[in-house]
This record gives C-alpha cells, sequence and structure tokens, in this order.
C-alpha cells in the first residue's frame, strides 16, 4: 500500500481517532483482516465475525508491529473508529486506487472467475509489475483488501467480482474503477438465490455498465458464445471486444483440442496475428479462459506471441481448482473441491475423461467423486440428476456420490441412465468415500474430487495423496 498518515486515513473513512499519540504516524505496511499477517507498519482491520472479533486481536496486532487498527470501537490502543468498517475499508480502497492509477481490470462471471484471474495475472505480470487476489477474494471485503496491496510500482491492478445479488458488482466497480471489464459467462451459481438467469445476466451486466467510456478508454470483454453476455454490448458506453470460438470473435480460439493428457491446445486469433497455444492445465473449459485473459493482454498491449508464450506456461495459482498430483502408483488425483456449479461439474468430467484415455493402457479407470452444488433453488433436482446421467453419458467407469440428498440425486440420475452395480454408489460421507477409494483404485485411475466448498471433498483427495509419497504431473499445474 502507499504510505499514508493516520490523519489521512481518518480523513478518508471519516473515522474518529483513539489513543493515537501522533496522528502524522504512517501506515506503509499491509491492510490485513487476519492478525497473524500483521507486518510493522500495518493496518489492521477489525471485523466482528461470527466465530471470532476481530477487535480481541487488535492489542497483539500493535504489539507484533501495527501502526492502528480500523475498529468499530476503541480497543485501547491507537485505532481510527468508524462507524461502519466494511464501508470504511472501501472508502479507503477507493482513495488509493484513485490516487494510483493504474490499469484496472475487473472480471466476473457465473464459472470461471478464480482460473480466469490467475491466467490474467500470469499474463500482465510479463508486461509489468501487477497485484491480483490470492484465492478468491471477491466480495466488499477481499476486493479492498486487494486493491490496498497496489502502490506506486503497480502497473495492473486485477480484480475478481463476485454476487448474490443486484447491486452488489455496482458497489465493487464503485470502490476500484475497471478500466476494462471481462463478463466469462452466465450460469447456474447460485441460481437459487438470484431467481433465474435473468437476474444473475442482469447482475453480472452491471460490470460493463460501471466502465468509462470507449472515448475515455473504457474496454468491456464480453464472451461471444454466450447470449446472455454477448447481449450486454447494449448496456456498456465502452468499447467493446469479443472472444470465444465464434467467427466474429475479435479473440477467438481455432482448432481446439486436447492432448493425450487432456490438455486444451488452439490456434489463438487477435486483431494483430495468430499463434500456436498448448496449455499446462486441463479441460476444454479452459479455453474460454485463456480468450478471456488473451483479450485483456492483448488490450493492455501484449504481443500475440508473447500471450501465446505465457498462456502456454501458466499453471494453477489458486488451490483446489483442477490440481493434478500423481501418486508414487500411478493413480493420478485431481483436486477441484473448492467449489461447483453445473457447467463447472460438466466441465471437469468431461476434463476427467480426457484425462482417463492416457491410463487406458495400464487398465486405468475414471473415478468421479462427486457432492452436492450448493445455492441451486429449485432446480437442485434437475441439476444434480443431469450431472450423474452425463457421467454415464461420458462413459466414466466409476461415480462415487458423497453426502446427503443432493447426493443421492447424483447417483439416481446415474442409476436411471443405466449406471447400476458397482459403476455408481451413494456413501454417505467422506470417511466413506476414502474407505472405498482406498480398496479399490490401481494404478493408472484417475480420480476426479468435485463438489462446493461446504461439503469438504477436499479432505477426500488429501487423504488419497496422504497415502503414500507423490510426485507432481507434468503439467507443472499445482501439484499438493
Amino acid at each position: 500500500m502507499i504510505s499514508l498518515t493516520l490523519a489521512e486515513i481518518a480523513s478518508i473513512t471519516g473515522g474518529q481517532p483513539h489513543d493515537i499519540p501522533d496522528l502524522e504516524l504512517q501506515v506503509f505496511g499491509p491492510v490485513v483482516q487476519d492478525s497473524r499477517q500483521v507486518r510493522p507498519g500495518s493496518l489492521f482491520v477489525a471485523f466482528a465475525g461470527e466465530r471470532a472479533d476481530g477487535h480481541d486481536f487488535a492489542a497483539g496486532a500493535v504489539a507484533d508491529g501495527a501502526t492502528a487498527v480500523l475498529a468499530a470501537r476503541p480497543v485501547g490502543v491507537p485505532a481510527i473508529v468508524v462507524d461502519d468498517v466494511t464501508a470504511a475499508l472501501g472508502a479507503l480502497a477507493r482513495a488509493v486506487v484513485g490516487r494510483l492509477g493504474t490499469n484496472a481490470v475487473a472480471l466476473t462471471g457465473s464459472a470461471g472467475k478464480t482460473s480466469t484471474k490467475d491466467l490474467i495475472a500470469q499474463l500482465l505480470r510479463r508486461n509489468g509489475p501487477t497485484v491480483w487476489p490470492e484465492g478468491n477474494l471477491n466480495n466488499e471485503i477481499g476486493l479492498p483488501l486487494t486493491a490496498l496491496r497496489a502502490d506506486e510500482s503497480t502497473r495492473h491492478l486485477v480484480l475478481e467480482m463476485g454476487a448474490r445479488g443486484v447491486g452488489h458488482i455496482r458497489y465493487l466497480a464503485a470502490l476500484t474503477p475497471p478500466r476494462i471489464g471481462v463478463v466469462l459467462n452466465v450460469g447456474s451459481a447460485h441460481i437459487g438465490e438470484f431467481g433465474g438467469r435473468e437476474q444473475i445476466a442482469l447482475a453480472k451486466g452491471e460490470l460493463v455498465e460501471a466502465l468509462p467510456s470507449a472515448e475515455e478508454g473504457g474496454i468491456a470483454v464480453l464472451n461471444a458464445d454466450d447470449p446472455y453476455v454477448r447481449a450486454m454490448v447494449h448496456r456498456t458506453k465502452a468499447r467493446t471486444v469479443l472472444f470465444g470460438e465464434a467467427p466474429e470473435a475479435d479473440i477467438r480460439a481455432e482448432n481446439v483440442r486436447l492432448t493425450t493428457l487432456g490438455q486444451p491446445a488452439f490456434t489463438l486469433h487477435t486483431p494483430s496475428g495468430c499463434s500456436e497455444v498448448t496449455m499446462r492445465l486441463y479441460g476444454e473449459h479452459h479455453v474460454s479462459n485463456a480468450l478471456a485473459a488473451a483479450a485483456v493482454a492483448h488490450e493492455s498491449g501484449m504481443s500475440v506471441d508473447e500471450i501465446a508464450t505465457a498462456l502456454s506456461e501458466a499453471g494453477t495459482l489458486s488451490r483446489w481448482r483442477m490440481e493434478v498430483t500423481e501418486r508414487a502408483d500411478g493413480v493420478t488425483v485431481v483436486n477441484d473441491a473448492y467449489n461447483a456449479n453445473p457447467e463447472s461439474m460438466r466441465a471437469a468430467l468431461r476434463a476427467l475423461v480426457a484425462m482417463g484415455e492416457a491410463g487406458k493402457a495400464r487398465g486405468g479407470r475414471t473415478w468421479a467423486v462427486l457432492g452436492e452444488m450448493a445455492e441451486l433453488g429449485e432446480d437442485a433436482l434437475a441439476e444434480h440428476d443431469a450431472v450423474g446421467r452425463l457421467a454415464v453419458r461420458l462413459n466414466v467407469s466409476k461415480l462415487v456420490a458423497v453426502g446427503g440428498r443432493e447426493a443421492a440425486w447424483l447417483q439416481m440420475g446415474a442409476y436411471n441412465e443405466g449406471s447400476w452395480g458397482e459403476e455408481s454408489v451413494h456413501v454417505s460421507d467422506t470417511r466413506a468415500a476414502v474407505d472405498l477409494l482406498r480398496s479399490e483404485l490401481r494404478p493408472g485411475d484417475v480420480v476426479l474430487v468435485k463438489a462446493s466448498r461446504s461439503v469438504g471433498l477436499e479432505r477426500v483427495a488429501a487423504a488419497l495423496l496422504d497415502d503414500e509419497g507423490v510426485q507432481g504431473a507434468e503439467s507443472g499445474s499445482a501439484a499438493r
């Protein structure tokens, strides 16, 4: 973060100084909400959460080097006390980003946000110092914390914007006004909360509505293959750049294929030329993510060859997202357990089948260990049933549905599609899934583990990898 005095922070946030001996003391370290991340010169932000109250850690944070605390009440150590800590944090981010003038890029979408954010970051950092979110810090707290990591040297600021309702993205875009806005897709994630895809599209489109005009340098990067997203060209005054496999896309992929390991390859076409890409990530769904990242990089001044090279070398930066690890015994574990929705579940199943082709020569099988897709509302039964059926249609060798009612729907979909006996099974919890897999896995098998974060299926992947020594997959994707 840029250096600010406590007087400046109080003015920006509208807060009242408490127990501060000198308002000219400076915050020059990171702004953090976890007291364990405090460094000399930090500003510690105290939130009162459901499990812990950050105000209880204020004294320790200052003892560890924090200059002061941003708090909702006096805490007995130097603090700026505000009425609303979240709003004050946002105001601070807005002020800092406004002073810097960095190339701010924001993206949203129902699926693929974090993977695409990681790709954009890996491209842009070749073009200059780049700040991007760690993990999926995409809400009213995570986004300003990310923005506040930027300083005078930052050339590119990449921001991920999530939403659980109409108005959320409009609020986030006002905190850190982007020059480039990317909308990936409009899918089924959180459809139960939004009430339908039209409402999701309404919310996601708030990003392009917030962009500067074309004359002011605003650029809307839109998915030409998604009709809901493509229609957003009418909702923005920014210049539009289309990406996708559609012939009229400005940034497009041709000759899309998968390698024998299930990694996508394609010819990247841009207005300035074309180049070949072979990715280290797994699954054809990453082609769309790569094209979105390529569009941002192209609009940020990178050449097509630089973009293609960066895409071909990019790996996974965030945990539990198609994280591929090969065990010493030849079993491959694909940990994609961070989150799940119908679109990402279908993409992961197709990637699993492609990866399984390489193990067939050794008698290997494909295992889909799946759990609940949360927040689907009245569509939950139909969507879980459809995923179970798809696993059968794709000829996945074994389906293990883990959990309660929703998992039962997954298994029932597979059963009704013609999978019975040992081809599909419903188990109650992660322990039962691990026990089953430990007794059945053999060399050459590929195991996909995927569900919404609340299910905790990453424990299945962790248990399988703890069974014996492992070696990272040749892809270079983040191994355990």
